[in-house]
């Protein structure tokens, strides 16, 4: 998988997730590092000329092969489409000298006008699955439901998974990847305050409804942890916030990092309650059973299906690298 890690905030459940017929993107980080450290990352010129043979039909045929991106990372389009600010918006515009290239995210890979041209980069790769995010602010402009829905945000996503579709990519959906809205910042202080949750869940029931039908794997929020420390406890990401004052205007380290943590897991968890409750039972797979499982969410998978551990060890292991 190519990108971040991911969240442990996957919504449970995906069928067959993390068995021994499919493996669960969001893991894959995991199997590399064990993949590493118990062979010290030392192979040999014969096992290398080993892990070369690796192949795809080593691997079951549900197996996903799969990379990832963020919105921000790659979409741009910042002002346009209808999209509201972000967090990271105004972040980069209040705090300049803490972006070490003094980039923004207003065109960044261009996605959003060249995603046609994105999938078919992902189809000549030979991927079958996509991980990806939603940014609120695109479907939710001030990240309200009484602030309306735009429209033309819901239409560019309905393209882009019909997109992915048709070319036989399995979209993995990232409902919040580090770019909540900026007017909730403003209106009441994100995630330090409560209030955040029903937002939150406006938005998610907005995602479930629209794209349910072709979206089966959703993950509510990337990184809570990262969300967390970075933004409320260092200061070096959005909103900026510490103790220390030659770093941040505001903040308090010592209370604001466990508020806006527990303000996540709020958020994660009247996510996860709302697709059970009103779309686990519509939306279902080709075989008539709920993509979202009841047998106790994700774990990790402990046997490597045949020629995963050499392809791991081979590709972040060798020395040629």
């Amino acid at each position: 998988m190519v990108g971040n890690t991911i969240s442990y905030m996957k919504l449970q459940g995906y069928k067959g997730c993390c068995g021994f017929q499919q493996l669960c993107l969001v893991r894959i980080f995991v199997f590399v590092l064990l993949a590493c450290l118990s062979s010290n990352c030392q192979p040999t010129q014969e096992s290398q000329k080993e892990y070369v043979r690796v192949k795809r039909s080593h691997f079951p045929d549900s197996f996903l092969f799969g990379a990832s991106t963020a919105a921000a990372q790659i979409e741009g389009s910042t002002k346009f489409g209808g999209k509201g600010q972000s967090v990271w918006d105004q972040f980069i515009r209040e705090f300049p000298e803490k972006i070490t290239d003094n980039s923004n995210l207003e065109v960044a890979a261009d996605s959003y006008n060249r995603f046609k041209e994105d999938v078919s980069i992902l189809k000549d790769l030979g991927v079958n699955a996509y991980r990806f995010s939603i940014p609120w602010t695109r479907i939710l402009p001030d990240g309200t439901l009484g602030g309306g829905i735009n429209r033309e945000g819901i239409n560019h996503c309905n393209s882009f998974f019909d997109e992915l579709i048709k070319n036989g990519i399995e979209p993995f959906v990232t409902l919040l990847h580090f770019d909540s809205p900026e007017a909730l910042e403003s209106k009441y202080g994100g995630f330090l305050n409560h209030s955040i949750v029903n937002d939150f869940k406006d938005y998610v029931d907005i995602c479930f409804k629209t794209f349910g039908d072709r979206v089966k794997n959703w993950i509510t929020i990337n990184e809570p942890l990262i969300m967390a420390k970075m933004g409320y406890s260092m200061g070096v990401g959005p909103p900026g916030r510490c103790s220390d004052r030659k770093m941040c205007p505001n903040g308090n380290a010592d209370t604001e990092p466990y508020i806006v943590a527990h303000n996540v897991l709020l958020a994660h968890a009247t996510a996860a309650k709302l697709y059970k409750k009103e779309y686990q039972a519509t939306q279902v797979d080709k075989d008539g059973s709920p993509y979202w499982s009841n047998e106790g969410g994700s774990i990790f998978l402990y046997v490597y299906p045949k020629g995963l551990y050499k392809l791991f060890n081979y590709v972040f292991c060798s020395n040629t690298i």
